[in-house]
């Protein structure tokens, strides 16, 4: 493998804003698409979270193709539904984002630890993030088996090793958090704007 599993989200992280600045929805899916070889390496502790994730990437970018010239940008998949009121079901695009930009932050709190806790273990490191991302938003049903998920976390090293590749695995964890922490900033900033960025799973 040429590089580190990051290496591909870090190139595409570049092209997720339009001139204007403005979020472009296939590009931001695509980064997004990126991180699920990654999330595919912590073997069954992540199967949850990488079928969330797929799942509503799939969601995000079906409604995109419906119509890629009106759906362009990343927010108004949500505008229309704002618009329509239909913005709060649980099959909702803006439903799909909010969870897809759940689902990062947890990823992203879990590298951050796996870059500043070196003596913390796989385990200890997907508790501490899930405590401090997801945890707040999931029922109780969610949050027992993420639980039980979290304990078949694999060995702290073989993971690293399996996604250095080639590369310089922990600059490229840093990078990737650095790059990646505005663009999710942004998408709470945008659904707390519409009153959307606090629904929890049923």
């Amino acid at each position: 493998m040429d590089g580190t599993v990051f290496a591909p989200a870090l190139e595409g992280m570049k092209s997720v804003r339009s001139p204007e600045g403005e979020m472009l929805t296939k590009p931001f899916l695509e980064v997004c698409k990126q991180i699920l070889p990654v999330i595919e390496k912590f073997g069954a502790a992540m199967t949850l979270v990488k079928s969330d994730v797929g799942g509503n990437i799939t969601r995000l970018e079906t409604k995109y193709l419906s119509n890629p010239a009106e759906f362009n940008l990343l927010y108004s998949l949500v505008r229309v539904e704002v618009e329509a009121k239909t913005a709060k079901a649980s099959s909702s695009c803006t439903n799909g984002l909010l969870w897809l930009t759940r689902a990062m932050d947890f990823l992203l709190e879990l590298f951050r630890n796996l870059l500043e806790h070196q003596d913390w273990t796989m385990s200890q490191a997907c508790s501490d993030s899930y405590a401090k991302t997801l945890k707040q938003w999931h029922g109780w049903f969610a949050s027992s088996s993420f639980s039980v998920a979290m304990k078949l976390a694999p060995d702290r090293k073989k993971f690293m090793d399996v996604i250095g590749g080639n590369g310089d695995i922990m600059g490229d964890i840093e990078k990737f958090c650095t790059n990646f922490s505005p663009l999710l900033q942004e998408n709470h900033k945008f659904l707390a704007s519409v009153g959307l960025d606090d629904m929890k799973a049923s």
